[in-house]
């Protein structure tokens, strides 16, 4: 008789635990629970990379001051000699007279359609 009791009490044990364990499961995999975890896991993404940056720049500042000061970019810059505009790109040539102008586009019209999707 009291073998019978316990597997009963411990059957019924693990039924309670078993039905506890899935309504929990079920209840994370609601749309607005799985929306409020998508969205806690963007923020902290969003911190690490924001962290990151910040390492990247500071060893980026770091490292420009480490270079300026072993080429000697640091040194004072002596007034008596001009300054000449650094320029990143260079100014295009000047076009030839008559010459067609490079990457010109066109205006849209119908009988020039660019849209590949369109239906003909």
């Amino acid at each position: 008789m009291f073998r019978r009791t316990f597997w009963f009490t411990a059957g019924a044990a693990a039924g309670v635990w078993a039905t506890a364990k899935v309504n929990r499961k079920i209840k994370q995999l609601t749309p607005e629970s799985l929306a409020a975890q998508a969205a806690d896991k963007a923020v902290v993404a969003g911190h690490r990379l924001k962290d990151f940056a910040l390492d990247v720049r500071e060893g980026m500042v770091r490292r420009e001051a480490e270079l300026g000061e072993a080429l000697g970019l640091e040194a004072p810059v002596d007034p008596e000699l001009p300054v000449l505009p650094h320029v990143a790109v260079e100014p295009a040539p000047p076009r030839r007279r008559g010459a067609p102008a490079r990457n010109r586009t066109l205006p849209y019209n119908s009988y020039n359609s660019y849209n590949r999707n369109e239906d003909h």
